[in-house]
C-alpha cells in the first residue's frame, strides 16, 4: 500500500481527506501584512473570502510549502518503507512542486531506498481534487503502483477546468493569466477561462454573469461530447457564494446531462481564490482511469 499526499491547493473537504487517509501539506497565506502559515487552519477560506469582499483593495498572497514541511512528511513514510505519491498544484501557480522535489532529494540522502513520487498535477482546486480521487480509486481497486502512476499521467492530460470570475482585478494583480486578462480587460468584459496541461487559455468573453456561466457550460459540453461524456468524472468548484454553487450544480447536471461526483465538488480555497477573487465559478473534468 502507498500513501497519497497533496498540498492544500486541492481543496478536498476534510471529510474526504479523513475518509481516504490523505496527508495535506499546507501553503501559507499573507493578508494585509499578516501571515497565516497553514492554509485552511490558521485562516479559513470563508474568513479569507469575507475579508476580500469587505476590503476589495487588499490582495492576499500565498507562499509555497517549505522544503522542510515536505521532508518531514516524506521521512515519516520513508522510515516504514511506505511508498509515497505526492500531488502538487500546477507550477504556473506555485513552486510547491519544486519544494517537494527538493525535499525528496533530502530524504533520499538518509533513506536511499525510499520510494517517493512527486507529481505536478498541472491543475489546481477542483481538478487537482479529481486527479487525486482517481488515484484513490485505483488504490482501492488494488492496481499496482506502477500501473496507477502510468494511468494518472493520462488522467492529468485529460483534465480541464472551465470557469469564470467576478472580477479581473485579482487575475491582473497576480499576473497569472497575462494575455487572457489583458484582452478581456481592454473591452470591460470577463473571460471564460480554460485550464489544461498546466496552462490557461481563453474560452470566450462576456459581461453578464448568468450568460458567462452558460458559456462555461457550453464550452465544457463541447469538450465532453467530443471525448465521450461517459468517460469523464465532473465536479463543480465555487467561491464565496455557496448558494450560487448549489444552483450551478443543478444547472450543470441538467444542461450537460451528466451526474456530478458530489464527493469532489469543492469550495474553492484560498490558494486559488487569491488569484481568481472571491467569486470564481466553474467545473472540472477528468477522464476515468478505467476508460483510458
Amino acid at each position: 500500500m502507498y500513501k497519497i499526499i497533496s498540498d492544500s491547493a486541492c481543496d478536498l473537504s476534510q471529510a474526504y481527506i479523513e475518509k481516504n487517509n490523505i496527508d495535506i501539506v499546507p501553503l501559507s497565506v499573507s493578508f494585509d501584512g499578516e501571515t497565516y502559515y497553514r492554509d485552511g487552519i490558521d485562516i479559513t477560506r470563508n474568513e479569507c473570502y469575507k475579508r476580500m469582499v469587505e476590503n476589495p483593495g487588499v490582495y492576499p498572497k500565498t507562499s509555497l510549502p517549505s522544503v522542510e514541511q515536505y521532508a518531514n512528511v516524506f521521512e515519516e513514510y520513508a522510515k516504514t518503507n511506505t511508498p509515497v505519491v505526492c500531488f502538487t498544484i500546477s507550477l504556473i501557480f506555485s513552486g510547491s512542486f519544486n519544494s517537494a522535489i527538493n525535499a525528496r532529494e533530502l530524504v533520499l540522502e538518509d533513506y536511499p531506498d525510499a520510494e517517493i513520487h512527486v507529481i505536478d498535477s498541472k491543475q489546481n482546486t477542483v481538478t487537482q481534487a479529481l486527479i487525486i480521487d482517481q488515484m484513490v480509486r485505483m488504490q482501492k481497486a488494488d492496481l499496482p503502483l506502477d500501473l496507477a502512476l502510468k494511468n494518472i499521467e493520462k488522467v492529468i492530460d485529460s483534465a480541464r477546468i472551465f470557469f469564470t470570475v467576478g472580477s479581473l482585478d485579482y487575475l491582473q494583480m497576480g499576473g497569472r493569466i497575462g494575455k487572457v486578462a489583458a484582452a478581456a480587460g481592454k473591452i470591460d468584459v470577463k473571460p471564460v477561462i480554460i485550464m489544461k496541461n498546466g496552462d490557461i487559455g481563453l474560452g470566450g468573453i462576456g459581461r453578464n454573469r448568468n450568460k458567462l456561466k452558460k458559456k462555461v457550460l457550453s464550452v465544457a459540453d463541447k469538450y465532453l461530447t467530443e471525448h465521450g461524456k461517459d468517460n469523464f468524472v465532473v465536479s463543480v468548484g465555487y467561491g464565496y457564494d455557496a448558494s450560487e454553487g448549489v444552483s450551478f450544480m443543478n444547472e450543470l447536471e441538467e444542461a450537460l446531462d451528466v451526474k456530478l461526483n458530489s464527493e469532489t465538488n469543492v469550495a474553492i480555497g484560498i490558494v486559488s481564490g487569491v488569484h481568481t477573487g472571491p467569486h470564481p465559478i466553474g467545473l472540472g473534468v477528468v477522464q476515468k482511469y478505467e476508460t483510458l
